[in-house]
């Protein structure tokens, strides 16, 4: 039986920077982080995106988001660890009924400091953007519509998620964090809090909590202090069957990669004209749909948010073909012409541990254990600040102190007295 003071299950990104600000805060505590594959970051975190952007109507998004950006770029820029971090953007295509519904939240949004603009059709175009598709019979079909403008997003783009998970672990490790890697937990340890040495307590009328795992061989982990679930997707599969509340649920997400092999898709690939890094933005079209560009594979990642994807958990997600084909490659096509008859060169699939209730993150104390999930999509954007979060829910703090000096109150992220303004910049 191994025991620690604190137990972080998971080496996702939530999972290092839990680690890394307790460790950081708290320079004598025991702090050991397991997970079940065998290097860090092999979960969800390696199927992310990698993009960011601080552009958010959510006060809690906002804050959440933006000092998380300006710590990776204060750990790019002046502690010159390279997160393959670049400011290219986001840009939205909007229809002139979304334009319409939302110029006055982002202008309001924009007034919080964050720089905007709006990019007209001959620029769009220029880019390389389809912007009138309505008269196209198989277009109207599928309910597309014409682009009236785009909204580019100027602290916003892309970085590498690996170089990310390797700056938090090897901080982890200069500061004494232990890692347990190949280490499946099947379930939480609960124990009595007066034991009786009866065999099969805890009984039922028993107070207990939970004070390890058991891991998949068998054996008891213990912490003497807190365990702290950073397990993402898998967290219902450890809460729930002892009856504890999780409202987290998984969404699959896919993405499939295609080359720039021809003229018209390098064109686009490296397209100057919103950034100065020489390459496209995180462009975002109608129908929930993205592609992220990768310079350096010289390639476009393509995904599609699909809103109407089913709540289901799988313990390994694959991608599909027929998803691409059918779902993405339509739509893809009618506003960007220069993928016709392009298809992935590779894919892979992750799942988003969804909370469903306002697609905030949780970070919630329940029989000594600290739940920080539900992400929905965003952990990496934000996961700097839910780290120090988490830290703060540790140490029985109020409010958690972000970088830049801003502050956060922990409840806010909680599940039984939150305050999370509901995201109404919904694009």
């Amino acid at each position: 039986m191994g025991t620690c003071d604190v137990l972080i299950v998971g080496s996702g990104i939530i999972g290092l920077t839990s680690a890394y600000h307790i460790k950081r805060l708290n320079p004598d505590l025991d702090i050991l982080v397991i997970d079940q594959f065998s290097m860090a970051g092999q979960g969800d975190t390696a199927k992310s995106a990698g993009a960011f952007r601080a552009f958010f109507s959510s006060r809690t998004n906002f804050l959440l988001a933006n000092t998380s950006i300006d710590f990776y770029r204060h750990v790019q820029e002046e502690l010159k660890f390279d997160l393959g971090m670049r400011f290219n953007g986001y840009l939205f295509l909007l229809a002139k009924g979304k334009y319409v519904e939302l110029k006055g939240l982002i202008d309001e949004v924009g007034k919080k400091g964050v720089p905007y603009s709006f990019v007209d059709t001959n620029e769009l175009k220029e880019y390389g953007v389809n912007t009138e598709v309505s008269h196209d019979e198989e277009a109207a079909l599928m309910g597309l519509e014409d682009v009236y403008v785009g909204l580019l997003i100027k602290k916003a783009g892309i970085l590498k998620p690996e170089r990310l998970v390797e700056f938090y672990e090897g901080e982890c490790k200069r500061l004494g964090v232990r890692f347990l890697f190949n280490t499946k937990v099947k379930a939480l340890l609960r124990e009595p809090l007066k034991p009786l040495g009866i065999p099969g307590e805890p009984f039922p009328w028993q107070d207990s909590e939970i004070t390890g795992v058991i891991t998949q061989d068998g054996k008891m982990i213990k912490a003497r202090k807190k365990v702290i679930l950073a397990t993402g997707s898998w967290t219902p599969q450890l809460l729930e069957p002892l009856g504890l509340p999780s409202v987290i649920r998984s969404k699959k997400r896919q993405i499939f990669v295609i080359k720039a092999e021809t003229p018209e898709l390098r064109r686009l690939l490296f397209y100057k004209g919103f950034s100065n890094e020489g390459f496209a933005p995180f462009t975002i079209l109608p129908k929930h749909m993205f592609f992220r560009p990768s310079p350096e594979e010289e390639s476009f990642w393509i995904g599609y948010a699909d809103p109407y994807t089913g709540f289901k958990f799988e313990e390994n997600p694959l991608p599909e073909e027929r998803f691409y084909i059918e779902g993405i490659y339509p739509v893809l096509v009618k506003y960007f012409p220069q993928f016709t008859d392009m298809r992935p060169s590779t894919s892979w699939a992750g799942l988003y541990d969804v909370n469903p209730v306002d697609e905030g993150p949780l970070v919630y104390e329940v029989s000594n254990v600290i739940v920080a999930a539900g992400t929905s999509g965003s952990g990496i954007m934000k996961a700097d600040a839910i780290g120090r979060v988490v830290a703060a829910v540790l140490k029985g703090k109020d409010e958690a102190e972000l970088f830049g000096s801003k502050v956060i109150k922990v409840k806010d992220l909680s599940l039984s007295d939150r305050s999370f303004e509901p995201e109404r910049l919904v694009l």
